[in-house]
């Protein structure tokens, strides 16, 4: 392939990373301070793109060398935004993902399916005493925030009223985006063992902050059971559903796997994969993404959909977690 077509796949790849409604011309023109003109002869290949243009619209766009210049490897060019922005606060941590979500309703079409070894983050958003303590939770136990090194979770005096708003926002965007999830038997698991750690090791600030907790951890289950009942998100003490989008849940008794997120956006596939608990890298690579939703699509021909239909199986799942949450007060 000749350096003409080589930039000319490069404008090929731009375009189809950004979404059907952005204007290519416009985003590189800005980025590279050129004139349209100067933008269109290098789309048509009539001036070479210089080497700090191509890392400019590289980092800007989140492409690798390797998938520009079409080189056979197993690279795969991830976006980590929280490898640079060292300790963060955890309501500057949720702007992050609330600002991703922000990204996907930039796209005229979206569809996200979500593989989940847990409950999703923002599920936790659905009650404020929840909220409050798994983000206590987060911000001492994983972020180690020294503010919190000596505390016990109390309610009253941790009640995280910011991070419960973004939370609620993030709620309110995702439930505009029709999704699948994949869910496994041990998907509230992990904020059990959390609930019983700081039971048994002292750090709640009260017997009444536990039973709040608790309490909270049952209105959530029910609430995500009446969604999956519905087929359809809607947020907690509302009847107003005009604006919210289908889910399909999928019950998957073969593996845990991990928290992944899938997302069809005008077309394109892109994948979100998360690390070190909390944080998460993206990635645009047509053959990972084609890679991942593949996987996803044979774990989900051998799950069970318990959303919608399949009254009986939804009614033993969601049961099979509640008589987990309840033996918590024993």
């Amino acid at each position: 392939m000749s350096d003409t077509d080589l930039q000319k796949e490069l404008f090929n790849v731009i375009k189809n990373v950004i979404p059907a409604h952005v204007s290519m011309v416009d985003a590189i023109a800005d980025l590279l301070n050129i004139s349209y003109d100067s933008v269109y002869r290098r789309i048509r290949g009539e001036k070479p793109i210089q080497l700090h243009e191509l890392k400019i619209l590289c980092e800007h766009f989140n492409l690798s060398l390797d998938q520009v210049l079409q080189l056979k490897s197993d690279k795969v060019l991830f976006q980590a935004p929280a490898l640079g922005s060292g300790t963060v606060k955890f309501a500057d941590y949720l702007r992050g993902v609330l600002d991703q979500f922000k990204y996907f309703s930039s796209f005229e079409q979206k569809e996200m399916f979500n593989l989940c070894k847990d409950l999703m983050l923002w599920d936790f958003y659905l009650f404020p005493e929840m909220a409050s303590f798994k983000t206590f939770f987060w911000a001492k136990t994983i972020h180690n925030d020294a503010s919190l090194r000596t505390s016990k979770f109390s309610l009253k005096e941790d009640p995280f009223t910011d991070c419960f708003e973004i939370g609620q926002q993030i709620l309110k965007a995702y439930k505009k985006i029709p999704t699948t999830e994949l869910w496994n038997l041990e998907s509230i698991n992990s904020t059990i063992n959390q609930i019983g750690y700081y039971k048994e090791a002292g750090l709640f600030k009260s017997k009444d902050d536990f039973t709040e907790v608790v309490n909270s951890f049952h209105k959530m289950l029910d609430h995500l059971q009446l969604q999956a009942e519905k087929g359809i998100k809607f947020m907690p003490g509302t009847t107003e559903i005009s604006g919210s989008a289908p889910v399909k849940l999928y019950i998957n008794e073969l593996i845990i796997g991990n928290n992944t997120y899938l997302l069809l956006l005008d077309g394109k596939l892109s994948v979100t994969v998360t690390y070190g608990v909390l944080s998460f890298m993206t990635t645009q690579d047509a053959r990972f993404s084609q890679k991942a939703f593949e996987s996803f699509n044979t774990l989900l021909s051998r799950a069970t959909l318990v959303s919608g239909t399949g009254e009986k199986d939804r009614n033993k799942l969601f049961n099979a977690y509640r008589e987990k949450v309840e033996k918590m007060r024993d």
